[in-house]
C-alpha cells in the first residue's frame, strides 16, 4: 500500500489490490475517509497512518456500492457510512450482494478477516449538494454511469478531486450493471468543470494523478464512449489501455451497450 500527500489535508492511499484509492480528507478536528483499501493488512494499518498525519476520523463515504469501496469500516467501526442516496438505495436494493462479492475475491485469494462486513443503515447524502468537514465543505456531484449510482466529491481548499470509478489511468470506462454509456458521458461532463480547477485527482483505481493528465484521461474516455456508441465493437481504445484485460472490459461494453 502506498500512501502520499497530496496537500496538508488531504493522503491518497493505494491499494496493492487493483490499485484501488482510499483518500482521507480534514478540516479542523475531524477527517473523512473516502472509499477503502481492500486487503487486511492494509485496513489495519490505515488507523495508524490518519492519527500519526493528524486526521482524526469522524466518518467514512463511499463513492459507490461496490464492494472494494466499502470496506473502510473494517479500519473505523465505530464511523457511520455516508453515501449518494443512489448509493444506499443500491445497498437496501441488493442485500448481501457487497458481502458475497467480498468473500469471493477472499475465496479465491485465501485472504482471511477478522469478522464478516458490516454495513450498518447509511446516512443518505443530498446529492448534488455538500458535506461539512471541520468549517469547510465537500462539494458533491451524482457520478452514474459506471455503475447506477454514486457520487463524486471535490475539496475546493485543497483542489483534489475524488471521483470514484472514472478517470483511470489504468482502465477504461467499465459499464457495469445497471450503467449506460450516456449517464457516463453525462458524468464526464459534470466533473469536467472540477478538473479543470483540479491540482490532484484520485480515481478509483490507479492512484492520484495531476489535474492535467486527468483531463487527458477525460479526453480520452469521451471520445472512446463516443466510439463505443457508434461503431460497437470497432471502437479503439485508449493507445496506453489497450492491455487483455482492458480488451475484455471493452468486450463487455460492447454487450451491454448491445442489449
Amino acid at each position: 500500500m502506498r500512501a502520499v500527500g497530496l496537500h496538508a489535508d488531504v493522503i491518497a492511499v493505494t491499494s496493492r489490490a487493483y490499485a484501488t484509492a482510499c483518500v482521507l480528507v480534514r478540516n479542523g478536528g475531524e477527517a473523512f475517509c473516502i472509499d477503502s483499501p481492500v486487503f487486511p493488512d492494509e485496513l489495519e494499518i490505515l488507523p495508524a497512518i490518519a492519527e500519526q498525519a493528524g486526521f482524526a476520523v469522524v466518518g467514512v463515504l463511499a463513492t459507490h456500492a461496490d464492494w472494494d469501496h466499502l470496506l473502510a469500516r473494517y479500519a473505523f467501526p465505530e464511523a457511520s457510512l455516508g453515501c449518494a442516496e443512489s448509493t444506499a438505495a443500491r445497498l437496501v436494493n441488493e442485500p448481501g450482494v457487497a458481502q458475497r462479492e467480498l468473500r469471493d475475491f477472499d475465496a479465491e485469494l485465501y485472504v482471511e478477516r477478522p469478522s464478516p462486513l458490516s454495513l450498518p443503515g447509511a446516512q443518505r447524502l443530498p446529492v448534488p449538494g455538500h458535506v461539512e468537514v471541520g468549517t469547510r465543505v465537500l462539494e458533491l456531484q451524482p457520478a452514474d454511469g459506471h455503475t447506477a449510482d454514486g457520487m463524486a466529491l471535490w475539496a475546493p481548499w485543497a483542489r483534489v478531486l475524488v471521483c470514484g470509478d472514472y478517470l483511470s489511468p489504468l482502465e477504461i470506462p467499465m459499464l457495469s450493471a445497471g450503467g449506460s454509456a450516456a449517464a457516463y458521458l453525462a458524468t464526464l461532463a459534470r466533473l469536467e468543470p472540477w478538473v479543470e480547477e483540479a491540482e490532484h485527482v484520485v480515481p478509483g483505481h490507479g492512484g492520484p494523478i495531476e489535474g492535467s493528465r486527468a483531463a487527458a484521461v477525460l479526453r480520452e474516455d469521451r471520445a472512446y464512449l463516443e466510439a463505443l456508441l457508434s461503431a460497437g465493437a470497432e471502437a479503439a481504445l485508449p493507445l496506453a489501455r489497450r492491455t487483455k484485460t482492458q480488451r475484455g472490459i471493452h468486450e463487455r461494453n460492447v454487450a451491454r451497450v448491445s442489449a
